[in-house]
């Protein structure tokens, strides 16, 4: 590979789809001769016109100059087979997902480019390392998986299998620079870091909602109101389309070998098979072309707790919650133990309300356990079983009362947003303890390859490594299942006081 360092100035896309579409135009603009392949014909000459066509109106836009649009346009030559693909310094396939098919393609263009010609794989669910071994020449095919729209998502993951030459990866890096997107390395793994990553979201609200602790509409809610995230994750697999998503979790599931912390629900398969897709087919957790309500529909109760007596058991918490019911105009119950009339406030953390209750010996018909780790933009209400319904309805009338939406759910082990966003942290830990990628990188690649607030050790960071860890143990105790045990990059780092982004000398 010692041509690997060199710039190339010659690249091939095979396969001309949206995806190399999309690959062959950020290169054309980044000043590389791109040689456009596809086994359909025609494909390749409709693609050469479709880029060119976006192109022009990027020009029209503003965004790019007239000039440059012309010349990157003409930078785009048509190839009727990969016989003449000879020229190109690297290749990057973006055919079919189909392992057999990549191979075959990869295999037949070895004998046509130099051996120092790199080939890459913009697959984003086969095994790096399989499509390569069936090469001759295996240390210069690399993953290079990017993002659709290609344009627009800035990402890119350079993946190595174990017999990818260090200099293919570089070269790739390097190359991904030039057109401006940034490249992540990390290492052959299913889902590799963006797709491993993103099964702390989804497969965690749907655990929750196939527990009945809440409807979908205000899972959704909690999680862009409270935690953050742009779109609650029931409106993501609605964009995404089940039809993509249940495959790839149920894909990466069966590749970690039935791994617990990437459990599909039986309600995706479910809704897969009932034709509810999402915006694609009309009607998936919403229905469409009508927009998601996102306002709230129901009454703010107008009734209010005659006493407030909040626990101390989690002392900041209880400290915390306690200023809110004062500052709310709530008369406060200050006795070491609640008053007959008295609405009682818990605030667990990862822990339910049920265990709460019983722990300190509550009555569980006045108690309500309040989310304080997630309190800004929407506050989250927890019941026991036995709640009752003049005390869940003070309670919502008391904490809505300055206008902050509250939402009230059924009973679970770390609310809505504490089990979410420790389940998506302790994926993104397990990722840097299978030092998959650098730390750094997995947050990067996650805050721009799925657009959430932050990456997940920072999110980790900013919650606090211990706080997590503590949620994660919680949750693991009551429900007495392997998916919430923490990963050793997490507790190591927990109980060292250290930021989750520190990696290992």
């Amino acid at each position: 590979m010692t041509a690997a360092s060199i710039p190339p100035d010659t690249a091939a896309v095979v396969g001309t789809g949206a995806m190399g579409r999309g690959i062959a135009q950020v290169l054309a603009q980044a000043g590389l001769r791109v040689l456009l392949c596809d086994a359909a014909p025609g494909a390749a000459g409709k693609a050469r016109e479709a880029i060119a066509a976006t192109l022009e109106r990027l020009a029209a836009k503003g965004r790019i100059g007239p000039d440059a649009a012309r010349e990157a346009a003409a930078r785009l030559a048509v190839v009727e087979a990969i016989g003449e693909l000879g020229p190109a310094q690297v290749v990057i396939e973006a055919i079919v997902e189909n392992l057999e098919a990549k191979r075959g393609l990869l295999r037949a263009i070895e004998d046509i480019v130099a051996p120092t010609c790199i080939l890459a794989t913009n697959t984003s669910s086969l095994s790096v390392t399989a499509i390569a071994a069936a090469c001759r020449l295996p240390g210069r095919v690399a993953g290079f998986h990017f993002f659709n729209p290609v344009p627009l998502m800035k990402v890119v993951e350079v993946v190595e299998g174990p017999l990818t030459e260090p200099a293919a990866a570089l070269a790739l890096v390097e190359l991904a620079k030039r057109f401006g997107h940034a490249p992540v390395r990390c290492g052959d793994s299913p889902g590799f870091v963006v797709n491993h990553a993103g099964r702390g979201l989804v497969t965690e609200a749907l655990r929750i909602l196939s527990e009945g602790v809440a409807p979908f509409e205000e899972i959704d809610r909690i999680l862009r109101d409270a935690a953050g995230f742009r779109m609650g994750p029931f409106e993501l697999l609605d964009l995404t389309g089940l039809d993509v998503s249940q495959p790839v979790m149920e894909s990466i599931y069966h590749q970690f070998y039935e791994e617990p912390r990437f459990r599909p629900s039986p309600l995706g398969a479910q809704r897969l098979a009932a034709g509810l897709l999402g915006r694609k087919s009309g009607r998936g957790f919403y229905t469409y072309p009508a927009r998601p309500a996102q306002a709230e529909t129901a009454r703010t109760p107008a009734e209010r707790p005659a006493r407030v007596w909040v626990s101390r058991a989690l002392p900041e918490f209880g400290a915390q919650a306690a200023q809110l019911v004062r500052s709310l105009g709530g008369r406060l119950d200050e006795g070491a133990r609640p008053a007959p009339d008295s609405l009682c406030v818990v605030t667990p953390l990862g822990a339910d309300a049920t265990g709460c209750c019983a722990a300190e010996g509550l009555d569980a018909t006045r108690v309500v356990a309040l989310d304080m780790l997630f309190a800004s933009g929407r506050r989250t209400l927890m019941t026991t079983p036995l709640t009752g319904a003049a005390a869940r309805v003070a309670a919502h009338g008391l904490f809505a009362s300055d206008g902050v939406p509250v939402s009230v759910i059924r009973d679970s082990a770390g609310f809505v947003a504490q089990r979410v966003v420790a389940h998506i942290v302790n994926v993104g830990c397990d990722i840097a303890q299978q030092a998959i990628a650098a730390p750094g990188d997995i947050d990067r690649a996650v805050t721009l390859g799925l657009g959430y607030p932050s990456g997940p050790l920072a999110m980790g960071d900013a919650l606090g490594p211990a706080r997590v860890a503590a949620i994660l143990d919680a949750m693991h105790g009551i429900h007495r299942d392997p998916r919430y045990r923490p990963s050793p990059w997490l507790r190591r780092r927990a109980l060292l006081g250290a930021s989750l982004l520190t990696a290992e000398e």
